[in-house]
Order: structure tokens, then C-alpha cells, then sequence
């Protein structure tokens, strides 16, 4: 245990003590009042708990140590968000203040209610922290009486506690010599402000839901079913404990950055794997990648391949017998084992093809499209070259004319990916995504009604299927643990036709490293085995990405303005250089000319993230050097399930377009947008992802047809803007409470001026 965990366990030790002091000099006379069967000696002894010998300054001391618990949410010594823990704090702070100096307060049956409240819901949540930091873990290892209690207790000791908070302002507000504390000429100010207090649980119902789900989460976390055996495409061992082999994401990922960056810069290669704090200290290393990968055409080629070569050479195939061997030689081996072929066609008539986009409860297409292109072009939503791109779709239909086309979708299911689209278009695609039924149920139903079809592995003949049910539950296959089949599956399928093959799967932490590279390997083969064969990208915004020198200079301009504003110089001031970082990055020299870049990592998406979404740039490069068509194009910032399932980002999702040009697209205008952007990478042989371009760094693919949200052109760097945006978004739902407590001031103010 360290220094750090060691003053934890003292802190979280001393407060539990005190609060079980202020319950054991508190309860017993309640309890005893409870014995006579009359509800007035109740009320009496829930009156006189304060007045108790004792209970007054442990109370005081132990609640104002909770001040520390911000300091420890500020500096990181915790993981709890540090507005809610200020909140929360400071709230009883208050409480505190009001029974410490108002004796009506203190002899009121909330008083007491409010005190024993706080210590039996405080004992069991030390004792809890206690017990998490001596076992290392806080789910499964501390004793489940602790773990039930600390989870459930809230349901009585919360609405318990806040009616006595409640009860304590309002009698407080009444309390002429609390009013008069600070002098007569304050006694109104003092009404109005603690009056106005019980404002903030107009909010409690949301808190006692989150505290559910909460509760919810731990519960299925503790009880969780132990992980499977390894099988397939997994981490490789990276030290044991004990008997026990672990596969930890953090070793591989810097032993891949370190292959990569090594390969041009054996200095930046040893940072690499000397850094310590790889989870919020891994963004430096990215920027010094590409940097290195700035300087010449082959410095960037050369990194790419460094960093495949060496996933493909630690990563682990396990066999179903237990056994293993590296990812590359999994690819190579020779396999008997066959999938069966499923094919539906769609029963609907061929539609007008026609690129239409929803937004904002319309459906655009046209020249009504082509002006809202523009209205996003001159805003800074997106840059021209994608602007361009979508409009020579519209002006192009023969590019949607599909019937003609095949399209490997490798996760079709994904909420960003562009099946319904190809769907609507008459598109025959190829559909990869796990063996779930219901999955295959929405997907062979969209393409029944469809004029296109779809093609999709099973594991058994579609014909021995007696009913669709039987269909569903045959069809599909695992990325992750017949990565080889697939590929086999696929390099056999449709002998002669060209494929478009998408990587569209997405998944949580480190098993999206996992389906990254599995869809690698079958993009790679197919690229190599398959004449003709493109490939298909949607980079994400928060990325580190090379942008058109016009967008640097929009970034500039967008700074200047928004670093004279008030909220945004108060922002910058109390993040201490973390809060509103400007956008705009010293250029790049390379060969070529200066290259401009934005730093749109979000560090919470953390490293995995940013190392699956590097791997799919490292094959883009790699595959239209090699003369494949790459479709690669940053899709907006989207409001996906999968993204605001975080609270966190679903707050700040909705405070971002502050930031002028941000724009939060909804799923079904990025999945129309980028799949026009893509059909123009297909079929304009100017585009960049065409390998006849010419392009003076292979990294620039990723700086045309950006529908990006915003983000490049914007003041600040996208993750600098996360708590902003998430404050903008609580003031707008907090305005109505604003102007109560705005009227009630100015309400004082007159009566303090004598105008009332």
C-alpha cells in the first residue's frame, strides 16, 4: 500500500469513527423514545438530539472534514467527479452552518432526523472505502453485509435526510437571531439565502435514480459470471499473479507505439516505454508519432507498418484445445473448417436513387440538400472538401445505383455504419456481425424489405432452416474467435466482383484493440487476395489528425474572439492551463511544406480507444500506397447509444455548440453524409483516398472530406471543452432556478436601499 492509499484508509478510518461517535451518542434516546408508544416523545427526542452531550462538535468536525473530500476529487486521489462532490458537500456545509447558528433549527424533530440520517449513512460508506482500499478491489472483494449496506441504505437514509436538511433551512429562515447573526442590516440577505437553499433538491428525484443505477451496476459487476477462458484473438500474457496469467492492455500498447515510433526515432521509442502514467500520459506519444510521421512520405509509411507488424507478432490466437500462437501465424495457418452461405433478396422494387439526408426532422435532398452543405461550409461544421464531396453525389446519381455493388461490412449492425443506407439504395452487402439472433432478425427483415440483399456466414445450410427463427439463431460468426474463417469465407465469396470492405465494428475499452485488429486482418488479406478490393474507414473526430491550413487559420480567428469572453477567461483561469487549450498547433515542417495539425484526443476515451482507431490509420496508408481505394473520412461527433450511455459526454454533447462551429450530429444524418462522402471516394478518381492523388504525406488522406462537427475550426481543443460545455448545458436547465434566486436579491437589495 502506498502513501497515497495509506492516508485514504486513515482519512476514510477517522470519519467513519466520528460519525459512529455522533450515532452512538444520538440513537439510543431515540430508540428509547420509541418504547412508550407515544409519537410526541419521539418527536421530543428527535428535537433534543442536538442539544446532546457531545453530539454538536463531533457533528461540526466530522461534516466540515468532508471539505477534503473535493481536494482528493481535484487533485485525483479518487475518481469522483469534483462538481458532484462539491455539490454534495457543500450542501451539507450549509445545513451545518444554519443548525450551528439558528437554535430554533436545533430543537426542531428534523434536526434530528437530519443527524442520524447523515451518520448511519456515513458509517457503512468509510467502512466501505475502507475495506475497498485494503482489498484492492471495491466490487468483489469487500464483505457483502458492507456491500449491500453501502447500496441500499440510501432508499430510507436519503429522503430521511434531506426532509430534516429541509426542515433545518426553513426553520432557520424563521430564527430571528440566526437572521441576526451578522447584524441587523443583513438580516434580510440572510433570509433570502437560506431561504432559497431548498432550491437545490428540486433535483432529488434525479439523484435517487442515479443512485439506483448505481446500485444496479454494482450489483451486476459483484455478481458477474467469471470471464471464459481465453479463445481467440486475445492480449498476450503480460505477467502472472501467482497461478494466474494476465493479459493487460497498458505493456502491449506501449510495446506497439514503441515498435512504431521506433522505427524513425529510437529516442521517442524508449519514452515510450518508460512512461508511467500510460492511461492519462499517453497523448504526448501520439503527437510525437505523428510529428515523426510529418517529416517524410516513408518516415509515416515506415511507422504504420512498425506498429501492424508488431500487433500482429504479440498478439495471441488461442485455439479451442487452449493452445496458442501469435495473431500472424493464426492468419497463416491453413484451416478445414467452413462456413455455410445464407442469401436473402430484398422483395421491394427498385427505388429512385436519390441521396437523401434527415435532419433536424426533415429529410433533405436536392438543391434543398445542396444549401444546407453550404450553410455547414461556411459555419466550419465541416470542410469543403467534404462539402464538395457530398454535392457531387447529389449531382452524380448514376454513384448511387448500387445494384451492381458489393459491400463487406464488417460489424453491419453498428449504429454508425452505413447498412440502411446501402439497404435503401439496392446495395448488396455482406454482412458480418456476431452470432446473436436478434441481430440477424433486425438485419435479414431490413433486407427483405429492401431491393437489395444480403449475404452472411452461418453455421449451418440455409436450407436445412425450418423457420426464420432457425435462420436467425444459425447465422453469424465471431470476429474475435474465427477471425481466419472469416477471412477464408470471404476471399471465396463472389469469385470476379469487387468488394468494399468497411470496418465499422465498435466495442468497449480493450476489446475494441481486439475487433480493430481482427478486422485488420481480414482487410489486409482481402486487399492482397482480392483484385480490386477498397477499403472503408470512419475516423473519429477525437483524433490526432493532419487539417487543411485553412482550418488552422479559421482555429486561429475563432480564438481570438472566444478568449476575450468572460466565461471562456474565467474557465481558462481556474483550469490552470487544462480548461479551453487553444485548438491551433505550431506547424509541422516536413517534406512537402508545413503540416498542420489538431489534437482531438479525448484523454477519457483513453488509450485503447485511441490505439484501435490508430491501427485503422496505420492500414489506410499502408493500403492505398500499396494501390487499394481508401475511403477514410472523419465522421462528426455523433449522439450514438454507445456515446451517451456516458453521462458525462451526453451533458457535454449538449453544451458543446457553444463553441462555435461545433455541431452534434444525430446518427441517422452521419450514417447518409458519410456514406455520400464514401461513394465519392469510389468513384471520383480526384478524391485523396484514390492512390493516383497525389498527396505530399500519406497522413493527409485523413485531412479531405472531414465532416468533422466542428472541431478543427474551434477555439479550444476538444477535450478541454468537456467541463465548459457540460457547465453551459446545467446553467441553461439551471436558468429558471437562476432567476428565483435573481428576483429574490433584487427583492433584498430594494428593501436593504429602503425602496420597499
Amino acid at each position: 500500500m502506498g502513501p497515497k492509499d495509506a492516508y485514504l484508509v486513515l482519512y476514510n478510518v477517522a470519519c467513519c469513527l466520528g460519525w459512529s461517535a455522533v450515532a452512538a451518542l444520538s440513537i439510543p434516546s431515540v430508540l428509547s423514545s420509541f418504547t412508550t408508544g407515544d409519537l410526541s416523545n419521539v418527536n421530543n427526542a428527535l428535537a433534543s438530539v442536538y442539544g446532546l452531550d457531545g453530539v454538536a462538535p463531533i457533528l461540526f468536525w466530522v461534516q466540515t472534514a468532508a471539505l477534503l473530500e473535493i481536494i482528493h476529487a481535484a487533485i485525483g486521489f479518487v475518481r469522483s467527479p469534483v462538481i458532484v462532490t462539491f455539490l454534495q458537500v457543500s450542501s451539507r456545509i450549509a445545513a451545518i452552518f444554519a443548525i450551528t447558528h439558528s437554535p430554533e433549527s436545533q430543537v426542531q424533530f428534523g434536526a434530528g432526523m437530519m443527524i442520524i440520517s447523515w451518520s448511519l449513512a456515513e458509517i457503512p460508506r468509510y467502512a466501505f472505502y475502507v475495506a475497498a482500499l485494503i482489498t484492492g478491489d471495491a466490487t468483489k472483494k469487500t464483505p457483502f453485509p458492507l456491500f449491500w449496506i453501502r447500496y441500499s441504505c440510501f432508499m430510507i437514509l436519503y429522503p430521511t435526510g434531506i426532509t430534516g436538511e429541509l426542515t433545518v433551512f426553513l426553520a432557520a429562515a424563521k430564527d430571528e437571531v440566526f437572521l441576526n447573526s451578522y447584524g441587523e442590516q443583513f438580516s434580510s440577505l440572510m433570509y433570502y439565502m437560506i431561504a432559497s437553499l431548498p432550491i437545490i433538491y428540486i433535483g432529488s428525484p434525479g439523484m435517487v435514480l442515479n443512485m439506483v443505477g448505481n446500485r444496479k451496476k454494482a450489483f451486476k459487476k459483484r455478481f458477474a459470471k467469471p470471464a471464459p477462458p481465453p479463445r481467440g484473438l486475445v492480449f498476450p500474457v503480460t505477467e502472472t499473479k501467482g497461478t494466474e496469467p494476465i493479459r493487460s492492455s497498458t505493456p502491449t500498447a506501449k510495446a506497439i507505439i514503441a515498435a512504431a515510433v521506433g522505427a524513425v526515432n529510437d529516442e521517442k521509442a524508449e519514452k515510450v516505454l518508460k512512461e508511467r502514467n500510460w492511461r492519462f500520459g499517453y497523448v504526448k506519444h501520439w503527437i510525437g508519432m505523428v510529428d515523426e510521421q510529418c517529416k517524410t512520405p516513408d518516415a509515416a509509411l515506415a511507422v504504420a507498418k512498425a506498429g501492424l507488424a508488431k500487433a500482429y507478432e504479440i498478439f495471441q490466437f488461442v485455439h479451442p484445445d487452449g493452445s496458442s500462437v501469435s495473431f500472424e501465424d493464426a492468419m497463416a495457418a491453413k484451416n478445414t473448417e467452413k462456413f455455410s452461405t445464407g442469401f436473402i433478396k430484398g422483395e421491394a422494387a427498385q427505388g429512385k436513387k436519390v441521396l437523401e439526408v434527415p435532419y433536424n426532422g426533415k429529410t433533405l435532398a436536392g438543391q434543398e440538400l445542396k444549401d444546407q452543405v453550404k450553410k455547414w461550409v461556411d459555419y466550419g461544421t465541416i470542410e469543403p472538401s467534404a462539402g464538395e464531396a457530398i454535392i457531387k453525389c447529389v449531382d452524380n446519381p448514376g454513384w448511387l445505383d448500387l445494384s451492381d455493388k458489393y459491400f463487406v461490412l464488417l460489424g453491419a449492425g453498428s449504429a454508425m455504419g452505413p447498412f440502411e443506407v446501402l439497404m435503401s439504395l439496392g446495395a448488396n452487402v455482406i454482412a458480418i456481425d456476431l452470432d446473436r439472433p436478434f441481430i440477424w432478425k433486425r438485419l435479414i427483415n431490413r433486407a427483405k424489405n429492401s431491393s437489395g440483399s444480403i449475404t452472411f456466414p452461418m453455421n449451418a445450410e440455409q436450407s436445412s432452416c425450418k423457420d426464420d427463427d432457425a435462420l436467425y439463431a444459425a447465422s453469424g460468426c465471431n470476429l474475435f474467435t474465427q477471425t481466419p474463417l472469416i477471412r477464408d469465407w470471404l476471399v471465396d465469396l463472389y469469385p470476379g466482383k469487387s468488394f468494399t470492405v468497411g470496418s465499422y465494428a465498435y466495442l468497449n475499452g480493450a476489446l475494441h484493440v481486439q475487433v480493430s485488429l481482427a478486422m485488420d486482418a481480414i482487410c489486409r488479406d482481402l486487399s492482397t487476395k482480392r483484385k480490386g478490393t477498397s477499403l472503408a474507414y470512419l475516423c473519429t473526430p477525437t483524433d490526432l489528425h493532419l487539417v487543411p491550413k485553412e482550418a488552422y487559420e479559421a482555429s486561429l480567428e475563432e480564438y481570438k474572439t472566444y478568449s476575450k469572453k468572460l466565461y471562456c477567461i474565467i474557465m481558462s483561469i481556474l483550469g490552470r492551463g487544462k480548461l479551453l487549450r487553444k485548438n491551433a498547433r505550431t506547424p509541422i515542417p516536413g517534406e512537402g511544406g508545413d503540416f498542420y495539425t489538431v489534437n482531438g484526443i479525448s484523454v477519457a476515451q483513453g488509450p485503447n480507444y485511441a490505439l484501435a482507431k490508430r491501427m485503422q490509420h496505420w492500414r489506410a496508408i499502408v493500403a492505398r500506397s500499396e494501390g487499394c481505394i481508401v475511403s477514410s473520412n472523419i465522421a462528426p461527433a455523433t449522439s450514438t447509444v454507445s456515446v451517451t450511455q456516458n453521462r458525462t459526454f451526453a451533458w457535454a454533447y449538449e453544451g458543446m455548440p457553444y463553441f462555435k462551429p461545433y455541431e452534434i450530429s444525430a446518427p441517422s444524418t452521419s450514417n447518409s453524409v458519410m456514406s455520400a462522402i464514401l461513394f465519392y471516394d469510389l468513384n471520383d478518381p480526384a478524391s485523396a483516398g484514390n492512390p493516383k492523388t497525389k498527396l505530399n504525406n500519406p497522413n493527409q488522406i485523413f485531412q479531405f472530406g472531414s465532416f468533422n462537427g466542428g472541431c478543427w475550426r474551434c477555439a479550444y481543443e476538444v477535450d478541454s471543452i468537456g467541463e465548459a460545455s457540460v457547465l453551459i448545458y446545467f446553467s441553461r436547465i439551471a436558468a429558471p432556478y437562476v432567476g428565483i434566486v435573481a428576483a429574490a436579491s433584487a427583492a433584498v437589495i430594494a428593501k436593504f436601499l429602503g425602496y420597499v
